[in-house]
């Protein structure tokens, strides 16, 4: 049973003007016809009535630029590239806001991590100093501004800005052996964790982890380049089951120069996810075990000794976040979905919980922080619905909690350092994005910043759909769920469906946000005369923990059963052409349209699969083990629901792609694939792009691959 909203998010180019308008290209998806303005790199300042922005300018040198909030006019530039003779890639100040450490060079490792060339800039004395004449990583100013930390081939170092001279901290980095300061592969992919250091608010003392790599296996990828000889690329990375990185708490001394480990006291495997200083100098450590379902949050004392302040346990798994805030008098605020949904919670010094300050049937979905001054908490939440974004403030004591964005929709709150204003982003998904000022206290609009009403007009030219959200009652659970129609939708007609998923713990694709760059396709796509939903199954998030972890030890199970089931639902429809129902999905939801076509094999006709994982034994350690424990204590969990195992399934037609230089999902899951397809005597179509990452894009890459994926649908389903 599908239950529709009382409301279709109609288009706002939607017109009787229609005839009039032009479908959507692949080529425009790319060429940036559609791209949203918005505000570039904003940080407020210390005194939270002005804020930065780093622009770039249209005589294409950048600029950081103080502006008002109050006006939105711009105060000054406290820099710019032709001033420094360097382009500026990045900012951050100090803390006492007298320097500005400039990356002017970027080369990114993986996802998140990069090697910089990195400058420091005195606002007042107008001298540029280098940091390194090498590119290092993950640097970072001391809170008393007059050292910068930074990792260069494995090992921590920082420079006195006043001396001059360099301090080498470690000297035991060793490319795949010994990682100092910043984390391993795996680290960064799935704890989002790249610097893995932390000054001590008095600057004289450096918390860092450490990685032994030597017994973590190797992976192995051809990089085919432009030269008569491919090279490989060797890294490490822990696959499920397999040894990972040994890691430690260490502390450096900076008078003493001396290093000291922490002694946790554990005899069993664990991972370091995060360490933060509170204000009045005690560091804190998150330490899980290795199958992720007990946290056990540390006070690390200065001789290096350690005890554990609280634990939080989970039948299924802890999440890690950055919401943790120390207040002054060392009592700290922390989210948790130990009652179903995630809170925030408010604990003593000693780690006991005193209060749950958020309580409800719904999540905070970000918190923003906490005002020492007004005494209230700022965060975002789904109170208004799971597809919808609001922003709040309440008490420190649960109490007097306040809304303060004013539409439903996707918000999102950018707060002045003193918590005055916030810059608010709201869209919905018939309206782009807007930047609004806002004051804290009770969410009034100062003044509108940015809008994209440029962009709305320019859409007025093209056929572009709406999407109808509604819930599809779909094995005893309501999904959230979206329909795209042809703009010319005939009830009397019988139209191909396209199921666009992700499906992965804890994600959402229903949103009630702006477009982005699959919307337009799908909108394109509506418009040749296809029908186009998007079904959120169990497992996803924002309908409570419950919803979110039925799928442990099952990855791929009920999230299957779900897209097939609703898949059967949309083919009773009286305008739907059962035969002809194609889904697809990208990383985990190529693994879920791989699995929904070889086990659904009577519902669905088509399926693309981009990057999948076809075996989750090939997939990395923390994010599998999160879910499914290891394959030696859950094979048939491992096996049951990987697609690989299910190739002599296959009757309907079948694309598969992948990246070759794919150092997340490998494309190890596509060549076994193929092979088993082979084997079993399958027709299929594939395409590897050579030297392209888990986003296979660059230059003409993006336009590629949408077309062949447009093809493919055209003449199959």
């Amino acid at each position: 049973m599908i239950k529709y909203c009382l409301y279709i998010m109609a288009f706002v180019a939607v017109s009787s003007t229609a005839i009039a308008q032009k479908n959507i290209s692949v080529e425009d998806l790319f060429s940036g016809s559609f791209s949203t303005e918005g505000l570039q790199s904003l940080n407020s300042l210390n005194n939270g009535t002005e804020y930065l922005v780093l622009n770039y300018n249209a005589d294409r040198t950048q600029s950081v630029d103080k502006y008002s909030y109050l006006t939105g006019e711009k105060v000054a530039t406290l820099v710019s590239s032709s001033d420094i003779n360097l382009p500026i890639r990045s900012y951050v100040l100090s803390d006492d806001e007298q320097q500005m450490m400039i990356v002017s060079q970027r080369i990114p490792i993986f996802r998140r991590s990069a090697n910089s060339k990195v400058h420091v800039y005195d606002l007042k004395t107008k001298e540029l100093t280098s940091v390194s004449d090498k590119l290092v990583r993950s640097a970072s100013f001391s809170p008393d501004g007059k050292k910068v930390g930074y990792v260069f081939e494995n090992n921590i170092y920082y420079k006195n800005l006043e001396s001059g001279s360099t301090v080498q901290v470690t000297d035991d980095g060793e490319v795949n052996k010994q990682i100092n300061g910043v984390t391993d592969w795996v680290y960064e992919e799935e704890f989002a964790l790249v610097q893995a250091y932390q000054w001590s608010p008095n600057s004289e003392q450096i918390a860092f982890i450490s990685f032994n790599e030597t017994e973590v296996p190797e992976f192995s990828m051809d990089v085919y380049g432009t030269e008569l000889y491919q090279k490989p690329y060797v890294f490490k990375y822990p696959k499920a089951g397999e040894k990972n990185s040994v890691v430690a708490l260490n502390l450096y001394d900076l008078k003493a120069k001396s290093r000291k480990e922490v002694d946790l006291n554990r005899d069993e495997e664990f991972y370091i996810a995060r360490i933060n200083y509170s204000p009045n100098g005690k560091l804190s450590a998150q330490v899980l075990n290795r199958h992720q379902n007990v946290l056990d949050f540390y006070y690390v004392n200065p001789d290096g000794s350690a005890s554990i302040a609280f634990t939080e346990k989970d039948d299924a798994y802890v999440d890690v976040t950055d919401d943790l805030t120390f207040l002054e008098d060392g009592s700290f605020l922390w989210t948790s979905e130990k009652d179903n949904w995630r809170h925030i919670y408010l604990y003593d010094a000693d780690g006991k919980e005193k209060n749950q300050i958020t309580t409800g049937k719904w999540d905070v979905t970000s918190y923003y922080g906490y005002d020492p001054k007004s005494k209230r908490i700022y965060f975002q939440s789904t109170e208004e619905g799971s597809i919808n974004r609001s922003i709040y403030s309440i008490n420190l004591n649960g109490k007097n909690k306040k809304k303060l964005s004013a539409k439903i929709g996707s918000n999102r709150a950018d707060f002045s350092k003193n918590f005055t204003y916030f810059i608010n982003t709201y869209s919905s998904a018939t309206t782009p994005p807007v930047y609004t000022l806002n004051r804290a206290k009770d969410g009034k609009q100062v003044r509108e910043i940015v809008n994209n009403n440029k962009l709305t007009e320019r859409l007025k030219d093209f056929k572009v759909s709406p999407k109808e959200f509604s819930t599809i009652n779909v094995n005893g659970n309501d999904l959230n769920m979206y329909m795209i129609k042809p703009l010319d939708f005939d009830q009397s007609k019988e139209y191909p469906v396209l199921m666009f998923q992700y499906s992965g713990p804890g994600s959402q694709q229903v949103s009630n946000s702006w477009y982005g760059r699959n919307d337009y396709w799908h909108s394109m796509l509506a418009n040749d005369g296809y029908i186009i939903v998007c079904v959120d199954p169990r497992g996803t998030g924002f309908k409570g923990a419950d919803f979110k972890k039925v799928t442990q030890n099952e990855l791929g199970k009920y999230e299957v059963e779900d897209q097939i089931q609703a898949a059967r639902q949309l083919g009773a429809m009286p305008y739907v052409d059962a035969s002809r129902i194609g889904i697809w999905g990208w990383s985990y939801g190529g693994f879920m349209s791989s699995n929904c076509l070889l086990k659904g094999n009577e519902v669905f006709s088509t399926a693309i699969a981009v990057a999948p994982v076809t075996n989750w034994r090939f997939y990395d350690s923390i994010y599998t083990e999160r879910y499914m424990t290891t394959p030696q204590e859950n094979a048939s969990g491992y096996d049951e629901n990987s697609p690989i195992n299910f190739v002599d399934q296959l009757k309907g037609k079948y694309l598969l792609i992948h990246g070759s230089a794919d150092d997340n999902v490998h494309v190890q899951n596509t060549m076994r694939m193929i092979e088993a397809l082979v084997q079993a005597n399958k027709q299929f179509d594939w395409a590897i792009y050579p030297d392209k990452n888990h986003g296979i894009n660059g230059g003409n890459t993006s336009t590629h691959l949408y077309t062949k994926m447009t093809n493919f649908i055209k003449e199959n389903l």
